[in-house]
């Protein structure tokens, strides 16, 4: 969860949702509207949904004078449980927080909510600011065609859709001249890019292109993606071009054929551990990130072990995980389930090979010169995105050549060459 000033808003969930956030600011504001809380809320977790019902009422509680809107994948899918909240004022669909009318105060609308899959195109929404200037979100793609076991976000998102490529150079260009030194392209589904689009365009073609364009971005990076879905020229970047940063993060989600298949993911155990030895072959410093659920339906801990030796494999680094939620209406949820306190213990023992992993990772770093993308309160972030703290302050948003010369609380520490 992120806060921010002025009409705040508060972000729950993904990389999407904090591009759209600042979209978000933008809209209210046009509208006029002051003196509100906007909750932007995720549906991923039933853990994320009670944190933002629990951030809405200590909101109400805080500040009895504010207006109180929530909007958010939760929303989408679920409007009547929040419009139903005595503490909320308003709430909007994932399409209409996007539009300045919806937050306009002469609005009488209390519930301003329309179906998710009627809509066909991802509208373009040129964020002006991000904070502190140092990197900015770009969503490229919108929904998701596929529809795991597991998850509910296609039903509060709707199908994929993908923004043209010329207005996603315009956006790049214009961060780009305001400063910005990093763009993330960011999405539901971002491998399925271009599907929609007239010539089908591919993302590695978009992200080809889009590099050819913007010859001023010093570093683009990638959310997350699907192994079996990179296509032939992103891969070439991956190998051929430095501006490309060497960070993927997979959305891996298990490391048993047989929970993959009944998560109804698009890849197999083997699928992963080629794709990483291949991107390993091409980029030998590229670091890796997942998704992780533990405690999947059926899974067994035979099962739940694969998944551990996987993620010793294919040596990955950055783990995202997920005790398993069931969330109503899902294929998975009528599945026999694992037990919470087991859930538990192995999104434990999961995040225990995490900081193991990392730890393992930042040591192959120490006397190494990083290149490094400064942030606030004396951090930065490498090319390979590990965090990097210094001794003293530097301006956010400038490259600075680091030599790392330390690991202190799951960061490296370095001097300023």
């Amino acid at each position: 969860m992120s806060t921010n000033s002025e009409n705040q808003i508060v972000t729950f969930g993904c990389r999407l949702n904090i591009y759209e956030s600042e979209v978000i600011r933008t809209r209210s504001k046009e509208a006029g509207l002051e003196n509100a809380i906007i909750f932007n809320t995720c549906s991923v977790t039933a853990e994320a949904e009670r944190q933002a019902r629990q951030a809405i009422r200590k909101a109400r509680r805080d500040h009895p004078g504010k207006t109180i809107i929530v909007t958010g994948c939760a929303v989408q899918i679920n409007p009547e449980r929040y419009a139903s909240m005595p503490e909320v004022d308003r709430v909007l669909g994932n399409h209409e927080k996007m539009q300045t009318v919806s937050f306009s105060p002469e609005n009488p609308q209390k519930v301003l909510v329309n179906d998710i899959m009627s809509v066909k195109e991802t509208a373009v929404h040129l964020v002006q600011s991000f904070d502190d200037n140092t990197r900015a979100f770009i969503e490229v793609q919108n929904g998701c065609d596929h529809r795991c076991t597991f998850c509910t976000i296609p039903f509060g998102r709707g199908n994929s859709r993908s923004v043209p490529m010329g207005i996603l150079f315009d956006q790049v260009r214009s961060l780009v001249d305001k400063g910005f030194t990093e763009v993330i392209l960011t999405g539901v589904d971002v491998t399925s890019y271009g599907g929609d689009l007239p010539g089908n365009p591919t993302l590695g073609q978009m992200m080809r292109r889009l590099l050819a364009h913007v010859p001023g971005l010093k570093r683009l990076r990638l959310s997350s993606l699907d192994p079996v879905e990179v296509d032939p020229d992103l891969f070439h970047l991956i190998e051929n071009e430095p501006r490309l940063m060497p960070h993927l993060h997979i959305s891996l989600q298990a490391g048993a054929d047989m929970i993959l298949k009944r998560m109804k993911r698009r890849h197999l155990r083997d699928d992963v551990i080629k794709f990483c030895k291949k991107v390993r072959s091409l980029r030998p410093d590229v670091v890796f990130g997942a998704d992780i659920i533990a405690g999947f339906p059926t899974e067994t801990e035979e099962m739940f072990a694969q998944t551990l030796d996987l993620v010793q494999t294919c040596n990955l680094t950055y783990l995202h995980v997920f005790p398993y939620s069931k969330r109503p209406g899902t294929p998975a949820a009528r599945m026999p389930q694992v037990e919470g306190p087991i859930i538990k213990e192995r999104a434990k023992r999961l995040r225990d090979l995490g900081q193991i992993q990392l730890t393992a990772f930042l040591k192959t770093q120490m006397g190494t010169i990083q290149n490094v993308l400064t942030e606030k309160n004396k951090r930065g972030r490498a090319e390979n995105f590990a965090p990097i703290a210094f001794q003293e302050n530097v301006e956010p948003g400038l490259l600075r050549r680091v030599k790392i010369t330390g690991i202190a609380d799951a960061m490296l520490t370095g001097e300023i060459l």
